[in-house]
């Protein structure tokens, strides 16, 4: 279990990020067309995965904003926002911004995602939403870079996750 914090109130999660060096653990999230996304797909690919509480708040919305703007500057690279929100309300988002250059990817229908990451949430009123974290897995599925982000409320180290990516 992890410990971070909302507004300085201590936050539970259910376990710890993926060991860096080791292979990230699979996943099988939910698409905008309601399709199933596997950690499989990018095979061949540096994947950033930016998860996050919900795309409806203020930090995490500009979580995707600025992965969208860095990700069209990182060849062989791809972004997936997760969150627990449905597909629909990621989709709305991301239209009417304009963003197009990260996969949102809903954990509604796979809630081991969130305890196989660490990233979900135990206790406080955010209970069953994932943690704020950036994980930046090779193209070989090996994660080389995590970062549980220790105030939900605060924007993870952007520049930390994308110098881990090697392209």
């Amino acid at each position: 279990m992890a410990t971070v914090t909302l507004k300085g109130t201590p936050v539970h999660t259910v376990g710890e990020l993926p060991a860096v060096g080791k292979p990230a653990p699979s996943i099988g999230l939910t698409t905008a067309d309601l399709g199933t996304y596997k950690l499989a797909d990018t095979r061949g690919k540096w994947v950033v995965l930016n998860i996050f509480p919900s795309i409806d708040t203020p930090t995490c919305a500009a979580s995707v904003r600025r992965f969208h703007q860095e990700a069209a500057r990182k060849p062989n690279t791809v972004v997936l926002c997760i969150s627990m929100d449905l597909p629909f309300a990621q989709s709305r988002f991301c239209g009417a911004e304009g963003i197009t250059n990260v996969q949102t990817l809903s954990c509604f229908r796979s809630p081991a995602f969130g305890r196989d990451y660490g990233v979900l949430i135990t206790s406080s009123p955010l209970a069953g939403l994932l943690a704020r974290a950036v994980i930046v897995v090779d193209p070989s599925e090996i994660v080389r870079y995590t970062q549980l982000v220790a105030e939900i409320a605060n924007e993870p180290d952007y520049a930390a996750a994308l110098a881990a990516i090697q392209a």
